[in-house]
């Protein structure tokens, strides 16, 4: 499972102790370098102070948030994560309302460029381009990888998953000779076995994550195969114990004997480790007949095996990557249609190979092609909507912009997974010449919430219309009418609606059209035909916060009972209006923009976006506790004084309800107004416009570094604009504040 720089090159041509041999021989040459350049920076810093490193990472100390492993066997043993600044950042916000299905899974192993990239900002960095996963549809269980002690997942990667149905297992690795050293006191006794474990649930339970996958890549003696066993165990118990639904894996590298050898199959070799925990991760060099072999020894437990593939393709069965060219068969499949064939569950290891070698033409399109093949192998194992309320804005937790209800608030480039809402099941073509409508997620053309988009253009004639699936759901619907939300910017004639599929118990298929405003008759006409009922919107409203520049956002809210059905799909739905009634849509049309009776694009040109979607009853609307219910204040407040009068602070402000409880909320945008004696007491805020965004929080803090304060600001009132489940943000003026004083 280890990638190390150049070593990965050899892999294909080298077993696993060539390698190790080679690796020793690196690390001895540049041992000797290292000892060289050590004599000769003492020289140096002798002759000048300036060359003293600066001091290390001190996470006790406020500072931006970060997500970090442990390094060290004796951090994790003297509870110091406990202790440090960032801990309470680190807890995922979203648990995890499903169980592990009884049918074949896949395992999605992270390994993207060492971990802890632009995913470590917890509150968010400013890549807009940073690697993310949004397939999560295709995905049971998400495994957190680096080559570090302890890889705990970043909570950014727990709340998307979760919020998707995945499992999310953080990484305890042992490796190299550092590794047996570490293994030796991990191992020295049953007590000590049992007391790491107990380290690691604690660790997990804690932060909101799911469990561990444990790869023990060293040599080890036959006398501490014992307490090898007992760890493992002791870990599933305790894990069990404190989180139901937890897992524990084991990765195929130590036998029973204790040699480190990998078996690429489930075999009576590493079986005593399979028996004690919740399945085992097989090493990515399998013969083909290897998936069949270990079902038969995995028995009743066959779907907890999991088949590895390397997608760098370093030995993997089948080579992993592209076979030749984005357009053609992913190789990765494959191994993904024996390991299928054979009933058995697939563990896909490192799928930011993608982003990691830049394949062309862009991340966007390689990323959706390659997991459109892996639907295409394996098919959909997650579906939703399942419970109301469900809300989406197709963010994919990146951006070069932020909006909030149809209105822009930053510009800024931004990152940040924990911000990813629902995902679209996009059907992406191969050959985008080969649909008359292209279909993408667009974060770089303005939102109507958080960074996302989904943008249909194209050519669409007259009478003719284009679907697409977006979701693929299991939503029972009881007798209240549930009431359908959603947003559109299109230009001329070009119309967008959703097509809900729904089933039966007696698995009747009925097809509802909830069409997009405008001439009811017509509507009728075109698509009553097609579709077993055409609901018209009972609502159309424009976005109060976008600033009024051509074409705005619409909303259109419509209401449907079908008590006793399940929704199974949501699609897009694009048409056209009809040339000779154009003139008549948009003079009657209040919400068009267009200056003139005449058409600004040809009649066959299509071109809507589509901001988001929610769904819920009228029982289930957010009900935002009021101002004064919060209590909210500053901590680890500093101040630095600048040129002229500026000043910089640092502050962490925190903020919770008086009585202690209350209902889930999806988030928290903090912004900050910079007030001056002569504004204090004016009207601001939503009437000013006087807020300066500053991020996005899932948990009840937020630390503010570097924030400039000009000359002449008096008081900072730091704003916490509440977000439910549902979408909708508290009003501004209604949301909890915090006054802060500027010093001198």
């Amino acid at each position: 499972m280890s990638r190390i720089s150049i070593l990965d090159r050899l892999r294909s041509f080298m077993n696993r102790e060539t390698l190790r041999c080679v690796r020793n021989l690196i690390r001895a040459i540049q041992n000797f370098f290292l000892l060289l350049r050590m004599d000769r920076e003492e020289e140096e810093q002798q002759q000048s102070s300036s060359s003293i490193d600066p001091p290390p990472f001190d996470p006790s100390k406020p500072s931006v948030p970060v997500s970090f492993p442990i390094k060290k066997l004796e951090d994790l043993k003297s509870k110091s994560y406990f202790n440090s600044f960032h801990f309470p950042f680190n807890k995922a916000s979203i648990p995890l309302q499903s169980t592990l299905p009884s049918r074949p899974r896949i395992l999605v192993c992270h390994d993207m460029a060492g971990g802890y990239t632009d995913d470590q900002w917890i509150q968010g960095g400013t890549n807009a381009e940073a690697y993310a996963i949004w397939h999560w549809y295709l995905i049971d269980v998400f495994v957190y990888f680096s080559h570090n002690l302890v890889m705990i997942p970043p909570p950014s990667w727990t709340n998307a998953a979760h919020k998707h149905g995945v499992k999310v297992l953080g990484t305890f690795i042992l490796e190299w000779e550092e590794g047996r050293v570490i293994a030796n006191s991990l191992l020295s006794t049953k007590e000590s076995a049992q007391m790491y474990a107990e380290l690691l649930t604690e660790l997990s339970v804690a932060l909101g994550f799911d469990g561990w996958l444990i790869n023990m890549e060293v040599q080890l003696d036959l006398g501490q195969i014992p307490n090898l066993k007992e760890f493992v165990s002791h870990l599933t118990r305790t894990m069990h114990s404190s989180m139901p639904g937890s897992l524990v894996i084991w990765y195929d590298s130590v036998t029973k004997d204790g040699k480190l050898s990998w078996q690429n199959q489930l075999n009576g070799n590493n079986k005593p480790f399979f028996d004690l925990c919740d399945g085992i991760f097989v090493n990515y060099t399998w013969k083909e007949n290897y998936p069949k072999l270990s079902a038969g020894v995995a028995g009743e437990r066959k779907f907890d095996v999991y088949m590895g593939i390397d997608v760098f393709g370093r030995g993997t069965y089948g080579g992993g990557q592209w076979k030749s060219s984005l357009l053609s068969a992913c190789q990765t499949n494959v191994a993904l249609d024996v390991i299928k064939k054979d009933n058995v569950s697939a563990a896909i290891f490192a799928p930011g190979w993608i982003y990691e070698t830049k394949q062309p033409p862009d991340f966007q399109i390689a990323q959706n092609r390659w997991w459109g093949l892996v639907e295409k192998s394996w098919g959909i194992v997650q579906n939703y909507p399942k419970v109301l309320p469900f809300y989406s804005n197709f963010d994919q937790g990146h951006g070069y912009h932020f909006s909030v209800d149809g209105g822009q608030i930053s510009d800024d480039s931004w990152c940040n997974i924990s911000c990813q809402s629902f995902q679209p099941m996009l059907e992406i073509s191969r050959d985008p010449t080969s649909s008359t409508i292209q279909v993408l997620v667009d974060f770089k053309d303005v939102s109507y919430s958080g960074g996302g988009n989904i943008t249909f253009k194209g050519t669409l004639e007259d009478n003719a219309y284009f679907t697409t699936r977006l979701f693929q759901g299991e939503l029972l619907f009881e007798d209240l009418p549930v009431h359908f939300t959603y947003s559109v910017k299109s230009d001329g004639s070009s119309l967008l609606g959703l097509s809900l599929e729904f089933s039966s118990d007696m698995n009747e298929r009925t097809s509802v059209l909830l069409a997009s405003h405008g001439r009811t008759l017509l509507t009728m006409n075109q698509f009553s035909s097609k579709f077993s009922k055409v609901i018209m919107p009972r609502r159309i409203r424009k976005s109060e916060r976008e600033a009024p520049t051509p074409p705005g956002w619409v909303i259109q809210e419509s209401s449907i009972a079908m008590n006793g059905y399940t929704l199974t799909e949501i699609h897009a739905v694009c048409y056209k209006s009809r040339p000779e009634i154009n003139e008549l849509i948009l003079e009657q049309d209040p919400y068009s923009h267009a200056k003139s009776t005449k058409l600004a694009i040809s009649p066959s040109e299509y071109y809507a976006v589509l901001g988001h979607i929610a769904v819920k009853t009228s029982k289930l609307n957010s009900d935002f506790p009021p101002s004064t219910s919060w209590v909210v204040e500053g901590q680890y407040i500093s101040w630095t004084s600048g040129s002229q009068g500026a000043k910089t602070l640092n502050i962490k402000i925190v903020w919770k309800l008086e009585d202690g409880d209350g209902p889930l909320f999806a988030n928290y945008i903090i912004y900050v107004e910079k007030l001056t004696k002569q504004s204090v007491g004016k009207l601001s805020g939503p009437l000013g416009g006087g807020e300066e965004y500053l991020g996005v929080a899932q948990v009840e803090a937020f630390y503010a570094s570097n924030l400039l304060v000009p000359p002449g600001t008096s008081s900072l009132k730091f704003i916490i604009q509440v977000c439910g489940v549902d979408g909708s943000c508290q009003r501004l003026e209604d949301a909890p504040s915090f006054q802060l004083s500027v010093e001198g």
